[in-house]
């Protein structure tokens, strides 16, 4: 009988953690342009602007992440058939890789709640501070590059950090996809072997230390931010 903690899965069990980092850093890039540009609509002088952007964080917020996800994996399926069909006129079903279809669906999510952490950021910014600025004649580009965007990174951080946290573990969504990922890893290994409570205490494990990890690094740039200030 093998002793071995991973029961031989310690391979594919860390090749799924690699695969749940670049998923999940892939959305965080993604997700913050979405995030920012949507906090943008928020926050414009045009109605059809505010609009848009309300809307989108409401729907966001009040829908289940996994519907999301399921909705962008067979929608996009959907979506491909329908322009392969209208431009080759053939019936061709191509699926769309397991991959960009959980990015897309975890980047959607995760722009509409780091929209909210972005604006409220923007509203935390002194009217003083900007009004003195362009007292001394700065450009509204000066403005945005030395002042908006270290205070709006300041006051947004904390609460990014906790969305990037909550992005890691949805990440575990995509096992429902059949992406490799972490989760997915585990529960092939835990089928195999039977072994379910073991492996699902790894992946727990695994998934703790991956969060801690990153609290000390946004502690660090919490503190380094405050420094700047």
């Amino acid at each position: 009988m093998s002793f071995s903690p991973f029961m031989g899965w310690g391979g594919q069990i860390a090749l799924g953690v690699g695969l749940t980092v670049v998923t999940a850093l892939l959305t965080l890039v993604l997700g913050l342009g979405l995030g920012l540009f949507v906090a943008i609509l928020k926050q414009s002088k045009w109605p059809a602007a505010r609009i848009i952007g309300d809307a989108y964080t409401t729907i966001i917020r009040g829908t289940p992440e996994l519907l999301i996800v399921l909705l962008a994996f067979f929608g996009s399926t959907i979506a491909l058939h329908r322009l392969t069909t209208l431009f080759t006129g053939r019936d061709l079903w191509i699926q769309v890789p397991v991959l960009v279809c959980g990015v897309i669906a975890l980047s959607v999510i995760f722009g509409g709640y780091a929209a909210e952490s972005i604006r409220g950021g923007m509203l935390s910014i002194p009217k003083g501070q900007i009004e003195a600025a362009e007292a001394f004649g700065l450009s509204p580009f000066s403005i945005l590059l030395v002042i908006k965007i270290p205070l709006i990174w300041q006051h947004a951080l904390p609460a990014l950090g906790n969305n990037w946290l909550s992005l890691i573990k949805s990440t575990s969504l995509l096992s429902l996809l059949s992406m490799e990922e972490l989760m997915r890893k585990c529960t092939l290994a835990a089928n195999d072997t039977a072994l379910y409570f073991r492996f699902y205490l790894v992946a727990a494990a695994i998934y703790l230390a991956l969060t801690g990890l990153n609290v000390m690094v946004l502690h660090k740039l919490e503190s380094t931010a405050r420094k700047k200030s």
